[in-house]
């Protein structure tokens, strides 16, 4: 069925947009009128690859915390659902969030639960968002609970920034180092070999090595790239493997400082959105769940998982966590003991939160001090071979002479 962009108007006079699917134009001016509304105009949406290729495109964190933070607000001060989503469908700067978010509306104004209209959307919508607002439907709390994923989502958010910020500085420096490395094999080293061809010198095999790349990235630069693009599409696919993810997930925890972050963001993350379903009244084994499909890494996601199976057993979490002290933090377990035996399980566990972020910061802060003197020997060495190969055969030259 085809979806008609419309604009129409009230009998008060008011304009309203959206989005809507019907057969054809006439359809769609009943079910307008049915609404209580009068077709100004109407255009079909063509599904064509530029509007796909935009489809695909992934709504971001910040605008769902915008969007978050601006609902909470507007069921407080009373605008009804329908309104509400509308008016931030209009906000919206993502075209699939702002179709998401008309649709939602749609389904709302023809009686459906907002949760279950959400559902609809789970690449936007992730599973712990939308069983907080069904749990805040159910207990009349709505309001309350969208201030619980805000302030979940606007912590993820800072902490995801601050170790983004972080790493842009090696990253720089890496990208620029393959840059000129490139740049290099394709000007400088072929002038060299031509000079080296000329003279009929026998040169070493690491001279031989690097005139050997720069001619086949000159001439061939092109099966290069596919090489490169081949390259990285396999290593993405492998990742999405179990094994692969596994394997990769493993390697990152056993790296020095890039270990101790993502344990630090991991740690935080569980705390938090453990804390925030709590508070909303969601089961915590349904909790437990909804965040190991959620988490990143593989070992911290098969930890929360086996945890909640044991949990659903009748083993309090502290115990089913202490089996993964190799995981999270030995204090992690213990102090949520703390909170199951005093009834505050929800405030250890933001407190939980605070403490893994404020490590995760002093970390990050110290990142770029603590990596230089690696980033200093990579690119030495890389500058140390290339001239070592290049001056060598020139030097044997000269000697000869």
């Amino acid at each position: 069925m085809p979806k008609y962009s419309y604009t129409a108007t009230s009998q008060t006079g008011e304009i309203e947009k959206g989005v809507i699917e019907a057969n054809n134009e006439r359809e769609l001016s009943r079910i307008l009128r049915d609404k209580g509304y009068i077709l100004i105009s109407a255009q079909e949406e063509k599904k064509n690859k530029i509007k796909l290729s935009f489809s695909l495109k992934r709504v971001s964190l910040k605008e769902k915390l915008f969007f978050t933070r601006n609902f909470a607000l507007m069921i407080k001060t009373g605008v009804p659902l329908p309104r509400a989503l509308s008016m931030l469908a209009s906000q919206a700067s993502s075209q699939k969030f702002k179709r998401a978010l008309l649709d939602i509306k749609e389904e709302v104004t023809k009686g459906k639960a907002l949760s279950e209209s959400m559902k609809k959307w789970p690449d936007i919508f992730p599973e712990i968002f939308w069983n907080m607002i069904k749990i805040g439907e159910e207990s009349g709390n709505l309001e309350e609970v969208l201030k619980n994923l805000s302030l979940q989502m606007e912590r993820t958010y800072e902490l995801r920034e601050k170790v983004k910020g972080a790493l842009i500085y090696p990253a720089v420096i890496i990208v620029a180092m393959i840059g000129i490395g490139i740049f290099m094999l394709i000007t400088v080293v072929p002038k060299l070999s031509q000079t080296f061809d000329e003279i009929g010198m026998e040169l070493p095999f690491t001279t031989r090595l690097i005139i050997y790349g720069a001619t086949f990235m000159t001439k061939f630069w092109y099966i290069f790239l596919v090489i490169v693009v081949v390259f990285a599409l396999i290593i993405r696919q492998a990742l999405k493997t179990k094994k692969g993810s596994k394997i990769f997930d493993s390697l990152i925890l056993k790296l020095p400082i890039v270990s101790s972050i993502v344990r630090g963001t991991n740690t935080a993350y569980t705390a938090r959105t453990l804390s925030a379903l709590i508070n909303s009244g969601v089961p915590i084994v349904k909790s437990l769940e909804i965040i190991s499909n959620t988490l990143g890494n593989y070992y911290f996601k098969e930890a929360i998982f086996k945890s909640a199976q044991e949990v659903k057993k009748g083993t309090k979490l502290s115990e089913a966590l202490r089996s993964y002290s190799g995981i999270f933090p030995y204090s992690f377990a213990e102090m949520i003991a703390v909170g199951e035996e005093t009834g505050e399980t929800s405030n250890i566990l933001e407190q939980l939160a605070d403490f893994a972020e404020a490590e995760v910061e002093n970390l990050t802060n110290n990142l770029s001090s603590a990596i230089e003197p690696v980033i200093m020997i990579i690119i030495g060495s890389a500058v140390g071979f290339f001239a070592v190969s290049m001056i060598q055969p020139m030097y044997s030259m000269l000697q000869s002479l």
